[in-house]
């Protein structure tokens, strides 16, 4: 299928690894011109390389923390008029909400729920006034289901949720569409250390926690990035213009809930 966003321009988030590489992936295989950021040198450069010699399309690799004014304004000088916006940052620390204070609980907002906002607000205008845009959001299946080691997560990734519902229904009219895309159990560098703070927290190995974690998935497996890297390119492309103000779950059968 041609999702029909060849030579549209992208802003993906901290995608030097992990599910924000994926999406970059995805999206530079469809002909887009991607901007990626991420805090490492040279993990960003390797990946940025990896993505011109795949696919052909220009890509800017901007260096810096995105939950920052700085690492914004980077990302936004780099490409200031994106068609495709994908949020993304890395999750906060895992624990009970009894280990966090009120500047932990500042931090995980800052880095998933207001820098979106933020990005949000600097970018939208201009793809009103283009009639065309589209902006997701990687969050997590815990805000359908709360994990219980992940408050911090739980609480910023929802309220992101709930904004992003409110922006999405007001710009829809414009042929902008915002909605929000859930990872469950994804094998990425945050699924390894969150089952290592399980398997700590219950007295197992990794392998054995990393296995009662497989046995609850109905399909068997964890999910491979580019699985979900595909999934965030469809709801970038012209055929996904029907689509807003959702959150889409990627679990593999997981969460048993209907809706």
């Amino acid at each position: 299928m041609d999702l029909g966003i060849s030579g549209k321009k992208a802003i993906v988030c901290a995608s030097s690894r992990g599910l924000g590489r994926a999406c970059a992936f995805s999206l530079a295989r469809e002909g887009v011109d991607v901007t990626i950021t991420g805090r490492t040198s040279d993990a960003l450069e390797a990946t940025a390389e990896e993505i011109r010699k795949a696919t052909g399309v220009t890509v800017t690799a901007v260096v810096g923390d995105i939950s920052t004014v700085e690492g914004r304004d980077g990302a936004l000088t780099a490409c200031p008029d994106p068609d495709i916006l994908v949020n993304n940052a890395g999750g906060p620390p895992p624990g009970n909400f009894r280990d966090f204070r009120r500047e932990d609980w500042i931090k995980a907002l800052d880095a998933n729920m207001l820098t979106a906002i933020e990005l949000i607000k600097a970018t939208v205008d201009g793809m009103i006034e283009r009639r065309w845009g589209r902006i997701v959001n990687i969050t997590s299946g815990s805000v359908k289901a709360p994990i219980d080691i992940l408050v911090l997560s739980n609480g910023a990734r929802t309220g992101l949720t709930g904004a992003a519902g409110t922006i999405a229904r007001e710009v829809a009219k414009h042929n902008v569409t915002i909605n929000n895309l859930l990872p469950g159990e994804i094998l990425t560098d945050r699924l390894r250390t969150t089952t290592e703070a399980v398997a700590k927290r219950e007295g197992v190995t990794p392998e054995e926690a990393a296995d009662r974690r497989i046995a609850r998935i109905p399909v068997g497996r964890f999910g491979k990035p580019e699985e979900f890297g595909e999934a965030c390119a469809f709801l970038c492309s012209d055929q996904a213009g029907y689509i807003t103000a959702q959150s889409i779950l990627l679990d593999g059968g997981l969460n048993p809930a209907l809706f």
